[in-house]
């Protein structure tokens, strides 16, 4: 059997304790991955004992708790609270998710919690979304219309061709999906992900834009898109229910027929 020896610092240790001080009767045990880039330790799970009778519904309830009554040093993004910002995206239960909108009663037996995965980790619970920001930035996700740059006329459309962007311009860009995505853990650096790539096809086939051809030349490589082996672990994992897969397939098959 093959065996890899991994750099010392990067194994992650046991961690702290912290156990139930007030003997409630409705208690879930939650691990959270902790690492701190001001020590120079190695990363470790804390274990947390957490009182369901005094606590809100979703994951992210129980990781208010926990920062709020039990260990305030610990870090994670958070902002609407309602699944509409994407910035409290994190592994749970080994799924990437929202904890916002992730119901912790779902889960059975212990808690599970760590960052995205095979994204540098800033602290604690918050990955570096850096690279995946400067692809979207790559797409240019904006509308490209010369009537715009002339006139103030307002650029009309259709229901038809308005109905063509559901299920792709929800995406909140949470980066679940991309980091679900084997072809982007190895390729992340050149493969734009599913995230990104569905943004594309958003502009892609808004009928406002002046510049398909462009935006089809744009992403037609063999890293940036035809790394997408069409796993389907991104549409499985978008806590929206879209589907970055068939936006991915739909570019090939333009790029296939023009």
């Amino acid at each position: 059997m093959v065996q890899f020896s991994l750099p010392q610092n990067s194994k992650i240790l046991k961690g702290k304790y912290h156990k139930d001080k007030i003997g409630s009767n409705n208690l879930k045990k939650v691990n959270v991955y902790r690492w701190s880039p001001s020590s120079n330790e190695n990363p470790r799970i804390d274990t947390f004992e957490v009182d369901l009778n005094e606590c809100g519904p979703k994951v992210l309830d129980i990781l208010f708790k926990i920062k709020n009554e039990i260990d305030p040093t610990l870090t994670f993004r958070r902002s609407c609270a309602h699944g509409v910002c994407g910035s409290c995206a994190m592994n749970v239960d080994g799924v990437n998710t929202l904890s916002c909108i992730k119901s912790h009663s779902d889960i059975k037996g212990e808690l599970n919690i760590y960052p995205l995965p095979h994204l540098k980790v800033i602290k604690d619970l918050v990955g570096d979304l850096t690279t995946l920001y400067k692809q979207y930035e790559s797409v240019e996700p904006w509308l490209k219309a010369k009537v715009g740059e002339k006139t103030s006329t307002e650029i009309k459309q259709s229901q038809e061709d308005r109905a063509k962007l559901d299920g792709y311009y929800e995406c909140i860009l949470c980066a679940c999906c991309s980091t679900s995505c084997p072809s982007y853990w190895w390729n992340g650096d050149k493969y734009l992900g599913p995230a990104v790539l569905l943004q594309a096809y958003r502009w892609i086939t808004d009928s406002r834009d002046e510049e398909r051809k462009e935006r089809l030349k744009k992403v037609a490589d063999e890293l940036k898109l035809y790394r997408c082996h069409t796993i389907m672990n991104c549409t499985n994992s978008c806590p929206k229910g879209l589907n970055p897969a068939k936006a991915i397939g739909s570019i090939k098959k333009m790029l296939a027929s023009s």
